[in-house]
């Protein structure tokens, strides 16, 4: 057989559905869903938000064209995958963060992450989380120092996210929910706003770029967990629903829900599998809350969901299909 037979026998990776949203349109999408959550941070933090965001996407299509040029591999840095990467890391990091260690987080998640593991559709983990969390544990002063909104009455020039302030047992300086969804409060790009962030994923759901399963799942967990919580601890004064309302807009939830545990690479296929996923995010993002060591548990969720998708989606075709019985003898 010649050449061209084995040709036509080669497959690609996945998805291998054939539509009009190809790669770069999906970017496209998810990164327009972002835009009302960057205008609100601009707003917030001032003109270094929108340095911080070029320099991280400069960065990781940088690299991602610097490693396919270096392995001769097909060139998809312009395919918008890494410049999504980049708006995700500058989404997970303060506005004041530094330039040359949101470069290493580019790194990790384009290069280690990413390109070590065949490029796009075959890294086993959400890029970005791990870059996220790689920072966190390499910078924890630079990676919890925010700077304060600029519309606050205060002199100062850093202040902590309203988890933070909780994990101090600060409950009565915590700032009202409506503060909270609106975003006028301290953290990265990704937890100003709620508001802004489900508008995004509102977009996303109604273009039908992604289910609405695991973001409802996952928020709905967090709600329900922090709601029984705090019906029957009575750590805080302040009523179930509110502190329920509380940790839905605090912290990474919606940026998490919405934009990165619905990672097609990294999440799971089937529908059973998607509730799974967003379930046990929710599950693991308040139990790091509520007895862990760290006020925020949403990137450990997603990184740990991540590397069990493929068992999970193992499970959902067995239950779903069933599986060969061994014959008997």
């Amino acid at each position: 057989m010649d050449k061209t037979y084995y040709n036509n026998l080669a497959v690609s990776s996945a998805p291998h559905l054939v539509s009009k949203m190809d790669t770069s349109k999906t970017m496209l999408m998810v990164i327009l869903a972002l835009v009302p959550s960057f205008l609100v941070s601009i707003y917030v933090f001032g003109m270094r938000v929108i340095l911080l965001t070029l320099v991280c996407v400069v960065a990781s299509v940088g690299f991602e064209w610097l490693y396919n040029k270096a392995m001769k591999k097909r060139q998809t840095a312009g395919d918008l995958s890494a410049a999504l990467t980049g708006v995700l890391i500058a989404f997970n990091v303060p506005s004041n963060f530094p330039y040359w260690m949101a470069i290493i987080g580019c790194f990790v998640a384009i290069i280690i992450v990413k390109q070590l593991y065949g490029g796009i559709g075959r890294n086993i983990v959400n890029p970005a989380i791990t870059a996220r969390i790689v920072l966190f544990i390499s910078f924890a002063t630079e990676m919890t120092t925010w700077p304060t909104p600029r519309m606050a009455e205060a002199d100062a020039v850093t202040s902590a996210t309203p988890l933070g302030v909780l994990a101090e047992g600060s409950a009565a300086d915590l700032p009202s929910n409506a503060e909270m969804f609106l975003g006028f409060i301290g953290g990265s790009m990704g937890e100003v706003s709620a508001l802004a962030l489900l508008a995004g994923g509102l977009f996303l759901i109604w273009k039908k770029v992604i289910s609405p399963i695991i973001p409802a799942c996952f928020i709905g967990t967090v709600f329900v967990i922090a709601f029984l919580y705090y019906s029957f601890s009575g750590d805080v004064d302040a009523s179930a629903l509110d502190m329920a309302i509380f940790h839905v807009c605090a912290g990474g939830v919606m940026l998490g829900a919405f934009f990165m545990a619905t990672d097609y690479v990294t999440s799971p296929i089937m529908s059973l599998g998607k509730v799974i996923m967003g379930v046990g995010c929710g599950i693991i993002t308040m139990v790091v809350r509520l007895w862990g060591a760290y006020p925020e548990g949403v990137s450990f969720s997603i990184l740990l969901m991540n590397i069990m998708t493929p068992l999970i989606d193992q499970l959902c075709i067995k239950l779903t299909y069933g599986g060969a019985k061994k014959n008997e003898k």
